[in-house]
């Protein structure tokens, strides 16, 4: 689910459907159009809206990443990325304190193993909102391009889920690839900006 307020920053509209942005030896298709029109699967929020479909984790998840809202450190090279949405309940209530756990390939399509880069968590706010930095992660053999995301509500079950970019190849040949797990991507000056809401399983008020 996503872009479901249509709120933000200022974007720069993408020139042209399935126009690639330079991203070092990697490039992404981009949406033709900003955020705000009717690209999503599902554009709007409405009660009783099913939750953020579930998927692996992977074999590459690491416990105890640290806490931060940018994981472009030093020596990581990449396009630039600006990952932003809402943590919202069922009723479409917003869901503040929300755990955002992020783990991604990097622009070679490569895990740290061994550290954290790439890796963090973060929390919703009090309108459940969240935005995190990153870069396009870098496609690896047998998978499209792809974001490992874990979020949680204050003494909730854990949805696990991954986030996928529009117009890659890759993902028609990617056996767990979803349509509505897709974010929303657009141009914004010399960065992308990505948009997903995240549905928990809250039925109740929260």
């Amino acid at each position: 689910m996503s872009d479901r307020t249509g709120g933000g920053p200022t974007r720069r509209r993408v020139v042209a459907a399935g126009a690639l942005v330079a991203a070092g030896n990697i490039a992404v298709s981009a949406l033709a159009c900003a955020f705000g029109e009717a690209t999503a699967a599902t554009p709007a929020c409405h009660d009783g809206d099913e939750p953020t479909a579930r998927q692996t984790a992977g074999p590459y998840f690491k416990p105890n990443s640290p806490e931060r809202t940018d994981l472009i450190e030093p020596g990581i090279a990449g396009q630039v990325m600006e990952l932003s949405g809402l943590v919202l309940s069922q009723l479409c209530r917003p869901v503040a304190r929300a755990l955002i756990d992020v783990w991604q390939a990097d622009a070679n399509g490569l895990y740290d193993l061994k550290g954290f880069r790439l890796r963090g968590h973060l929390f919703s706010d009090a309108d459940g909102r969240y935005a995190l930095r990153t870069i396009l992660p870098g496609l690896y053999s047998g998978r499209t391009r792809h974001i490992h995301v874990r979020v949680q509500a204050p003494g909730r079950p854990v949805l696990t889920t991954q986030l996928y970019f529009p117009g890659e190849r890759g993902n028609r040949a990617d056996g767990l690839y979803r349509r509505e797990l897709e974010m929303q991507v657009a141009l914004d000056g010399d960065r992308l900006a990505g948009r997903f809401d995240f549905v928990l399983d809250l039925k109740g008020p929260y």
